[in-house]
């Protein structure tokens, strides 16, 4: 087994990792082009928007399309900075909300004994299959009639619900043994006492994917903004950019759309790169039983 390690899977580099590389490489730059070109576009000038056909990667690029959006921004009756406010509100709101009760249920239906257990869990599983707009209007229905329109509380609860989260650190956690547990149990600990210092410190890596999960779906959300805010004031900083995307036109519109864009997804891009690694453990320990 040692030696099917070695010849696999070396700790130093191998002259028999290169057909490896030879076939990863060339996918990798593949899968990266339309990063690549997002960001290119986004720094085109009016010359190379106008070309035809159209050119993948930029020759001379430019912060005019940057100037335009800035200009765009501020003939708006609100300030950039309080769409950058309500967007960091929710989005750290939404992100810490997510990490405590997906953590909490998952060492609940893993850890913890209790009647309907399985059936709550099954639930959760069957939650992950249904798409957004299977429950927008019964979502616009309770939001509605609790009274929590043109509020934070409009875009945090109904995002507080993340099931495909819930499912992978609950098949995380099922990685700890029970009898770690059990003697924390007997040495007086109780539940409170395990989860924080025994349960968290062991599923880092499953918290993380949480957070990056549930940012990108809070951050790339318009659906809220777009169904239960009405007033301006309370609007998000992806909503007002992709209504100022949508509402330019021609090929000066395209740049600033493309500006717009690129904002909204570096920092999606940014925190994957940087907990990618603890993202790629959680999903392989998921499937581990």
């Amino acid at each position: 087994m040692k030696r099917q390690h070695t010849l696999f899977n070396p700790r130093h580099f191998s002259v028999r990792q290169l057909p490896l590389y030879a076939f990863l490489v060339p996918l990798a730059l593949f899968m990266s082009l339309p990063i690549v070109f997002i960001i290119g576009h986004a720094f085109k000038p009016l010359s190379e928007l106008f070309a035809f056909p159209p050119k993948f990667f930029v020759k001379n690029p430019t912060l005019d399309n940057f100037e335009r959006m800035v200009q765009t921004t501020q003939s708006s009756g609100i300030d950039l900075t309080r769409y950058l406010f309500n967007s960091l509100i929710v989005t750290l709101a939404v992100v810490i909300g997510t990490i405590i009760i997906g953590s909490m249920a998952s060492f609940a239906m893993s850890k913890m004994r209790f009647k309907g257990k399985a059936l709550v869990f099954e639930i959760n599983t069957v939650a992950m299959m249904f798409v957004p707009v299977a429950v927008r209007i019964p979502r616009y229905l309770v939001i509605n009639t609790t009274g929590i329109m043109d509020t934070y509380l409009a875009y945090i609860l109904p995002m507080l619900a993340l099931p495909v989260g819930v499912f992978l650190v609950k098949q995380f956690m099922d990685q700890i043994p029970d009898s770690l547990i059990e003697a924390a149990y007997v040495d007086g600990a109780n539940h409170l006492t395990i989860y924080f210092k025994i349960v968290i410190p062991l599923i880092k890596p499953a918290i993380a994917t949480i957070a990056i999960l549930s940012f990108q779906q809070v951050w790339n959300d318009t659906e809220a903004a777009s169904l239960y805010v009405t007033k301006e004031s309370m609007r998000t900083l992806t909503f007002f950019m992709n209504t100022m995307a949508g509402n330019t036109t021609g090929v000066a519109g395209q740049g600033v759309a493309a500006a717009a864009s690129l904002i909204m997804f570096l920092p999606n891009l940014i925190i994957f790169i940087c907990m990618q690694s603890k993202v790629m453990n959680t999903m392989a320990y998921s499937g581990m039983k």
